[in-house]
């Protein structure tokens, strides 16, 4: 895998000559899942795609596309893996993906990259609110992985989480939480929040109408991750929960930073000063009609298709999500980084993606006999 090495200790996280890399990455990735997992293989073969097909960067929108409701189903695997993530299956179902020890690597200096990019690497000590799952030996989900590697950007003074497991369940503890931040009001460090923005969103509103406001020290941060989930609907604009940071904790809305990904596509989308996705280095965003699942132009809404060659593991090369989103310019936003942005606009019903899965899935059967 000389090339994703190549690939992922770029200098700069977001440079705009990486195309060729990102290429040469990808095409390798493919020839690997094709010749170690023949589910994968039988997929390729059903499509026509073959490493020819790769011939330039226009290409990568004809690599396999599996969707992540595939992975929620079947258990793919192209080589022995290191460890084991999956994600939260709110919905019943959950994937669970191997990662190998190159891709673990790669998935470090990225991290270390992106972070460094938006001044997170502190060695500043600090207090750790995490609003999300404390780590259990039974709890393998990618969200808690990550809200727990967020928590050595900065030296841990202490870690307190608000979700705590108990009688076989997880429970939040908002007032465990509040009486844990009303004795940090005068702490000489500052405090870090990383997890689920739905919990963190409640906390606050929570502290207002109990008219808790506090006054956290300059370089606190709110780290958010992982999504709404369940909390769809109660969903805040980004406006009102930057009003209310800064109203309970006065923490401004440059120290909010948030981070999209999946665990079927571990690659770290962490939002500019202005807020934007901007997609790295790593990997490659395609935008496609939600009926022909052709790719679009940018500034369309359509399917979110997302590619990286980062684990050889697991067939994860291309992947389609079931949010739905529109990739804009880097030069609309206006904070300097060149490459094109996510905008993450909702999700669609599992349902409603049923048809992305149903050619791949048939030949997960051909396969199996």
């Amino acid at each position: 895998m000389k090339y994703r090495h190549r690939l992922f200790y770029y200098k700069n996280p977001y440079d705009t000559q990486s195309d060729n890399a990102f290429l040469n990455a990808a095409k390798e990735n493919f020839i690997y899942q094709y010749t170690h997992c023949k589910e994968y293989g039988r997929i390729a073969d059903g499509l026509g795609i073959t490493a020819d097909t790769l011939q330039t960067i226009d290409d990568i929108p004809r690599l396999p596309c599996l969707p992540t409701l595939l992975f929620k189903r079947h258990r793919l695997k192209s080589a022995p893996t290191l460890i084991r993530a999956t994600s939260s299956g709110t919905s019943g179902n959950f994937s669970e993906i191997g990662f190998d020890i190159g891709g673990l690597l790669c998935a470090l200096r990225m991290s270390c990259k992106i972070a460094q990019k938006r001044r997170l690497i502190s060695l500043i000590p600090c207090h750790y609110i995490v609003m999300g799952y404390k780590p259990h030996r039974g709890n393998r989900t990618a969200v808690t992985k990550t809200a727990l590697c967020a928590t050595f950007l900065a030296p841990a003074i202490n870690r307190r989480y608000i979700l705590k497991y108990k009688n076989g369940a997880y429970s939040p503890d908002f007032e465990g939480i509040i009486s844990a931040l009303k004795k940090l009001d005068n702490s000489v460090f500052p405090v870090r929040f990383m997890g689920f923005p739905a919990y963190t969103f409640f906390l606050m509103k929570m502290m207002d109408e109990q008219n808790i406001h506090i006054r956290l020290k300059k370089g606190s941060k709110i780290m958010l991750g992982g999504g709404w989930k369940q909390f769809y609907a109660e969903q805040a604009d980004k406006a009102s929960f930057y009003r209310l940071a800064e109203k309970v904790f006065g923490i401004e809305d440059k120290d909010i930073v948030e981070f999209f990904g999946a665990v079927e596509h571990p690659i770290l989308y962490c939002d500019c000063p202005n807020h934007h996705f901007h997609v790295p280095v790593y990997s490659r965003v395609v935008i496609r009609d939600g009926t022909t699942l052709n790719p679009v132009p940018e500034g369309t809404v359509g399917l979110v298709n997302l590619i990286t060659p980062m684990v050889s593991a697991t067939p994860i090369l291309s992947v389609m999500t079931d949010d739905l989103g529109v990739l804009h310019s880097g030069s609309q936003c206006g904070c300097g980084i060149p490459t094109p942005y996510l905008e993450i606009i909702g999700r669609v019903a599992p349902t409603e993606i049923k048809t992305c899965a149903a050619g791949a899935a048939e030949a997960l059967k051909e396969a199996s006999k």
